[in-house]
């Protein structure tokens, strides 16, 4: 009998090992609880539902993907724990994450020392990919989404003078209030003020009181979904009734749900819309329902998600190997790659140039206004 429990657990652990051997792991870490829960939920959709569809068509080099999700709960500190354990337990060949520069910003020196190459699907402060050369990202940069929107400020809603209310402890927050300010300044703009609060904050009254005094005609506000949506309603209960408007951290179907009627009005940039009806988005939209269900709409995490999964398989067709190096040099060559979310190319710097969709909130509906290209 002992022989014989000896000989299973043999084939057990050899029928793993082989199993182990028959697919390429593919590590994600992401925020799929806590209070950003959205970005993570979204982005990993979009993922999970490019690798069903890879594996469908055969995989890749002869191999399934498998994929190893960990949660970093929205959590400071997580995501360098989550990474750890990607690598040195699960033994990825890459990793995939994170929505949030904050979160991307620890991961990545993790990644990079380990030689495990790193795709952000939508961390765009500059500084992620400054980490290294192990760290990529499928979409645009805040200097360009700062750019977008100084220019939509003083272009469509002929803004002269705008406050900023950005959060101090969000790389994000700080790094796209910087570049909007640059820009819309520089072409003869007037900053009237500038406040700040804390990731988690639930009270702007003070600031959206000194906002209101300083005679601002729209307010920029590059925040987190929760924030945004909370600044909006009380700055209607104060009067203050300009335009409000930020970036891609507005993405999440609970902006909306928070801000209610107080969001219209206001305005966002973001990497797609489902409302785009180039037939590559159609399309896309159209799986990511039959997979998750009907009400179920794609946001731009879930795009970027998905074309993180299929730049990745791409560089692995390219490289032949899924060993770190030789990936990381086909990563490194993306070219004129065409995905949902635009054509990918991957600079110098390891960024995406990536056009830019502006978005509308109008009768408590979202309204896809224009693309803008890089």
């Amino acid at each position: 009998m002992k022989l014989a429990s000896r000989l299973l657990l043999t084939l057990v652990v050899l029928a793993l090992a082989l199993h182990a051997q028959d697919t390429i792991k593919v590590g994600e870490y992401a925020s799929l609880t806590g209070k950003e829960a959205s970005f993570g939920q979204q982005s990993h959709k979009g993922l999970t539902l490019a690798i069903e569809e890879l594996n469908a068509a055969g995989g890749v080099l002869g191999k399934k993907l498998e994929l190893i999700t960990e949660d970093n709960q929205t959590k400071p500190g997580e995501s360098a724990t989550a990474v750890k354990k990607l690598i040195s337990r699960d033994k990825v060949v890459a990793l995939i994450g994170e929505v949030a520069s904050g979160r991307s910003l620890e991961a990545a020196p993790i990644a990079q020392a380990a030689k495990i190459p790193m795709i952000a699907p939508a961390a765009t402060n500059p500084k992620v990919t400054q980490t290294g050369n192990y760290i990529f990202r499928v979409c645009f940069i805040d200097p360009f989404q700062g750019t977008v929107m100084a220019k939509f400020a003083q272009t469509d809603l002929k803004a002269k003078k705008v406050a900023v209310l950005s959060s101090v402890s969000n790389a994000y927050s700080v790094g796209l209030a910087k570049f909007f300010k640059e820009t819309f300044t520089a072409n003869g703009g007037i900053i009237v003020s500038e406040k700040n609060f804390s990731e988690g904050d639930k009270d702007f009254r003070a600031q959206l009181t000194a906002v209101k005094a300083a005679g601002a005609d729209a307010v920029f506000v590059p925040s987190y979904y929760t924030e945004a949506a909370l600044i909006a309603r009380q700055a209607r209960d104060l009067g203050l009734n300009v335009p409000f408007f930020g970036g891609d951290g507005w993405v999440a179907d609970q902006l909306l749900e928070i801000g209610g009627e107080a969001l219209n009005g206001c305005y966002y940039s973001t990497h797609f819309s489902p409302e785009n009806k180039d037939p590559v988005v159609q399309a896309f939209v159209k799986k990511f329902k039959a997979r998750w269900g009907a009400n179920e709409n794609p946001d731009a995490f879930a795009a970027l998600g998905y074309d993180a999964a299929y730049v990745l398989v791409d560089a692995i067709k390219r490289a032949g190997s899924t060993e770190g190096p030789k990936l990381r040099n086909a990563l490194a060559a993306t070219k004129n790659f065409s995905g949902v979310t635009g054509v990918t190319n991957i600079d110098a710097n390891r960024d995406a140039s990536k056009p830019a969709a502006i978005i509308a909130i109008k009768n408590g509906k979202l309204e896809f206004l224009k693309t803008v290209a890089p």
